[in-house]
């Protein structure tokens, strides 16, 4: 339905990085990635890790991580500073989509939750990171979605929390323009994983109908997410990236032909 597939990585040896959310889902096949290149990982877990994808996280450093927070946050980047002394990247990966349910049917507090993980949570981690990021003059990339700027019936706290996450990019990369940190935030196709079958339960907007064998492999967005860890990501401008940008696509044409 997407044709897209993964591209290829360049060597990330001596690379420190940490992923949030990375006990599921694209952030499990992201940080196994990563490990797989030679990127000292640092497997940020809320709860306990799903048993199917937890496969990935061999040769990562499991750490306990809720990004809402702040002991918790603070724990990690010290533990990671005092480990290796250094961090090079920071994927804020973690999300929340619920509750889902039409939006004049939702508690205001219900909204809360979602808002605490997608916004306030990218930019507590952020904060956090930013001492050993601008020294190392390294990377934030944020896992994004349309749905932060097209709204889709049902998913009122995804929509507006995740324009919220869309925005905070935008204001660390102005901000921060000349700290020497490069920001992204990458958008994400309806893609196989957890999420998706809670999407697919609620049944409420076109999104949920996608059929599962339509639906991207975990190792699409992984594999780009991965690439924008790297250092030919440095030479992009834009802040504001997607899965399905020609860019990519090119990338991706590329490594099917390679292994044709």
């Amino acid at each position: 339905m997407f044709d897209l597939s993964p591209i290829n990585l360049p060597d990330l040896s001596g690379k420190t990085i940490l992923v949030t959310g990375a006990g599921r889902g694209i952030g499990a096949t992201l940080a196994g990635l990563l490990a797989s290149k030679g990127a000292r990982v640092y497997a940020g877990i809320f709860g306990h890790p799903d048993p199917v994808t937890a496969v990935h996280l061999d040769g990562c450093t499991k750490v306990d991580l809720d990004v809402t927070d702040a002991g918790s946050v603070t724990s990690v980047i010290t533990q990671i500073k005092a480990e290796t002394g250094a961090l090079d990247a920071l994927v804020n990966n973690a999300g929340a989509i619920t509750p889902i349910g039409h939006v004049d049917t939702l508690p205001t507090e219900s909204l809360r939750g979602a808002y605490e993980v997608n916004a306030l949570g990218l930019h507590r981690m952020s904060c956090a990171a930013l001492p050993l990021l601008r020294a190392s003059k390294g990377v934030v990339v944020n896992a994004g979605t349309g749905a932060a700027t097209t709204p889709m019936e049902g998913w009122a706290a995804y929509c507006n929390s995740k324009a919220a996450a869309r925005m905070m990019t935008l204001m660390f990369a102005k901000d921060l323009e000349t700290s020497g940190v490069q920001f992204f935030f990458i958008g994400i196709p309806p893609t196989d994983t957890e999420m998706q079958a809670e999407i697919r339960t609620a049944g409420l907007n076109p999104i949920s109908k996608i059929e599962q064998d339509d639906l991207v492999k975990p190792e699409v967005p992984a594999s780009v997410m991965a690439w924008l860890c790297s250092a030919p990501a440095r030479n992009l401008d834009e802040v504001i990236l997607d899965v399905r940008d020609d860019f990519f696509r090119a990338m991706m044409a590329d490594t099917v032909q390679a292994r044709e």
